[in-house]
C-alpha cells in the first residue's frame, strides 16, 4: 500500500494502523464516528448561539420577498453546488404541508454554465444569469466553503447591482464573502473543515426554509404569490 496522504490518514485512521484485528478495527470505526457526530452537533449549536436571531431576521426578510413575487436564485461550487439544488428543491417543492415557492438553481442548466464557461470565462457563470434573469427584491442565495470563489464574488456583486437581497453561507473566517460589505445576510460557519462546513450548512439553510414558511404564514400570504411584470 502507498504511503497515505497525512490528511486523509487523520481522517480514517484505522484504514492505516496496520492491524488485521477486526474489533480494532471496528471500534476505532465508532470511536471515529462518534467524534465526527459530536463535533457537528457542538458546531450547529455555536452557530445556533451566534446567528439565530439573525437567521430569524433573514428569513422575514425573504419572506417579505417572497410575499412581493420574488424569486430565489441559488448557486455554489462542487459540494456547494449541490446544495445550491438542494436549497432549489426544498423552496419549490417542499410537500403537502408547506407553500412552494420559486426557487431556482443557477448550475441546473448545464448548456448554460459550460457556455459561459467555455465562451467568456467561469468566473461569471453566475452573475451572467443573474444579470439576465433578477430584477429588485429577488433572492441571490450563494454556498461557498471558503467564501473566496471568484464567481460567487461576482455574483453578490451583480446581485447588488441589481437591488436583490443577498443571502450568503460561508465557512472558516468568510474569506472574501465577509470582506464584499454587499452581502445583507452572510453566515460564516467558524470551521476549517470542508466536511462540518458543509453540514452545518444544511442546517442553516433549512433553518432558514422553515424560518421562511412560519413567516410567511404570520403574515397571512396565500398560497400563490402575486404575478410580476416581465
Amino acid at each position: 500500500m502507498s504511503t497515505p496522504d497525512a490528511s486523509v490518514e487523520s481522517l480514517y485512521p484505522f484504514l492505516y494502523a496496520g492491524s488485521t484485528d477486526l474489533e480494532a478495527v471496528l471500534a476505532a470505526v465508532r470511536e471515529s464516528t462518534v467524534e465526527k457526530a459530536e463535533e457537528i452537533v457542538a458546531l450547529r449549536q455555536t452557530v445556533l448561539d451566534r446567528d439565530g436571531d439573525r437567521m430569524a431576521a433573514c428569513a422575514e426578510a425573504m419572506a417579505e420577498a417572497f410575499a412581493g413575487g420574488a424569486r430565489l436564485f441559488a448557486f455554489g461550487n462542487g459540494g456547494s453546488s449541490t446544495d445550491a439544488q438542494d436549497v432549489a428543491t426544498l423552496f419549490l417543492n417542499p410537500g403537502d404541508e408547506a407553500r412552494p415557492l420559486p426557487a431556482f438553481s443557477l448550475t441546473a442548466d448545464i448548456a448554460v454554465v459550460t457556455a459561459l464557461s467555455n465562451d467568456i470565462g467561469f468566473e461569471v457563470v453566475f452573475a451572467r444569469q443573474l444579470a439576465a434573469s433578477g430584477r429588485a427584491g429577488d433572492i441571490a442565495f450563494g454556498l461557498s466553503t471558503s467564501g473566496n470563489s471568484r464567481n460567487l464574488i461576482a455574483a453578490f456583486e451583480e446581485a447588488d447591482r441589481r437591488g436583490m437581497i443577498t443571502v450568503g453561507l460561508a465557512g472558516y473566517d468568510g474569506g472574501q464573502m465577509a470582506e464584499l460589505g454587499t452581502i445583507d445576510h452572510l453566515f460564516v460557519v467558524p470551521s476549517s473543515s470542508v466536511h462540518r462546513i458543509q453540514e452545518a450548512q444544511t442546517s442553516v439553510y433549512h433553518a432558514l426554509w422553515e424560518l421562511t414558511q412560519h413567516a410567511l404564514v404570520r403574515r397571512g400570504a396565500t398560497r400563490e404569490p402575486p404575478s410580476r411584470p416581465n
